[in-house]
């Protein structure tokens, strides 16, 4: 007996030294250097005296069932648009997929949600067991190819996350076989995405992610164009931040925003000035954050815009502001949705059914009166409890298409994704 326990002692240590070697062969690897940020493609002419401000809101997605959260949005080479997100019963199910909506150019409008990648599909792809999925993001990189990552779990919650990766070649019609990105020595768990990719000048992408096991920090990860991890920084410390939203400015400089999960409930920010390699400490910003996601983009005239629930406590208003690229002046220019009641309080479900209906009305074209009836049926425990009801509007993701038009989704009371887009003009006249 005593022998038995000494062989698996012995392999025990055995593993455990081996373990060390990798990690320390992981972290003494050559960081390869990091190519500049590509800047957009958008051409920044002076606006036309008679261009109009536009501004428009509609839903992306089209199923009144399902739980729907953290989506994202990519303009195809055609003009078209992409979104995905994740839905399904409710947030960690076993049911829930990775799903998608393609917007037309032509006709202005969202086509049917498809699914796009399913627990089953991904565990078959990844020859291992998947427990749930969670937080895609999309990306188009230079040699046409259509990229999405997106979260898996095998075992316990979000902390043990994985990224996996797909491609397209045809924009969307297929997907390649699901690959695990290699993000960690130990395990590889606890590696999470939800803000947008960032392409640099080469082709390669960079991926804002963050670790919630052990505490919860950001970090930016350096693929190459065939999608495997180059090399990674770390963009914060701590137990209190994830989720970064990165912004480049210039060929080398760029800011991460952050959600902030500690007690101050403000947003956070690091600044990079070697295009990703290495960050500053995260400082504190004047934006209140209440544990949530936001989003930013770069203007081309006017700092940057950035999406998010400027709040204490709840999700019951998504705001837009405008601020300067040093972070220190924000201007406050639409509350994208809010509850009626100041406080975010539930209200009585006769009224909740009545706001809801008219935003459905006002936000879904010409089809929206057949499907009402539907979309009130729908309203379940996600929002509504013992005659009352909550608004809850978060997880917003922004990105600016090529003809200059900023898009932007996020989930609107769990139950559907919106999508709101606007144009220069329309930001000059907030401004």
């Amino acid at each position: 007996m005593n022998q038995l326990k000494s062989k698996r002692l012995a392999q025990l240590l055995g593993g455990l030294g081996l373990a060390a070697i990798f990690a320390f062969a992981w972290q003494a690897r050559p960081a390869p250097q990091l190519a500049d940020f590509a800047l957009p493609e958008v051409q920044v002419l002076p606006l036309p005296a008679n261009e109009a401000p536009v501004f428009e809101s509609r839903f992306a997605s089209s199923n009144l069932k399902n739980f729907a959260h953290a989506s994202a949005i990519t303009a195809l080479p055609n003009g078209d648009l992409l979104t995905v997100w994740f839905a399904g019963s409710r947030e960690g199910a076993a049911d829930v997929q990775i799903r998608g909506a393609r917007f037309d150019a032509r006709t202005g409008t969202w086509g049917e949600e498809v699914t796009l990648a399913t627990r089953e599909g991904t565990q078959q792809g990844l020859q291992r067991f998947v427990r749930k999925l969670g937080n895609p993001v999309l990306v188009v990189t230079p040699d046409q190819r259509l990229w999405m990552f997106y979260v898996s779990v095998s075992i316990g919650g979000w902390a043990a996350s994985s990224i996996n990766a797909v491609y397209s070649d045809d924009m969307g019609g297929s997907w390649s076989t699901p690959r695990q990105l290699v993000t960690s020595p130990l395990l590889n768990i606890s590696t999470l995405v939800r803000g947008a990719p960032v392409l640099h000048a080469d082709g390669s992408i960079g991926l804002p992610v963050y670790h919630e096991f052990l505490g919860k920090f950001g970090e930016y990860l350096h693929l190459d164009r065939e999608g495997r991890v180059l090399s990674k920084s770390r963009i914060s410390d701590g137990r209190f931040s994830l989720q970064p939203s990165v912004v480049p400015l210039d060929r080398q400089r760029a800011i991460a925003l952050l959600r902030h999960s500690g007690e101050d409930r403000r947003v956070l920010a690091s600044r990079t000035e070697d295009a990703g390699r290495t960050w500053s400490e995260p400082m504190l910003l004047e934006p209140s954050n209440p544990d949530s996601s936001l989003a930013a983009i770069a203007t081309p005239r006017h700092g940057l815009l950035v999406a998010l629930n400027d709040l204490k406590q709840g999700r019951f208003r998504l705001s837009l502001y405008g601020t300067d690229a040093q972070l220190q002046q924000w201007k406050p220019l639409l509350d994208l949705d809010e509850s009626p009641d100041e406080e975010g309080d539930p209200i009585e479900e006769s009224s909740y059914r009545q706001i809801v209906a008219e935003h459905f009305l006002n936000s879904n074209g010409a089809q929206a009166q057949a499907r009402l009836d539907d979309f009130l049926s729908s309203i379940d425990h996600r929002v509504c409890s013992k005659g009352k009801c909550t608004f809850t509007y978060d997880y917003p993701y922004v990105i600016r298409g090529a003809d200059g038009r900023y898009h932007l989704v996020y989930s609107w009371n769990h139950s559907l994704i919106k999508h709101v887009s606007f144009n220069d003009a329309w930001l000059e006249e907030q401004l």
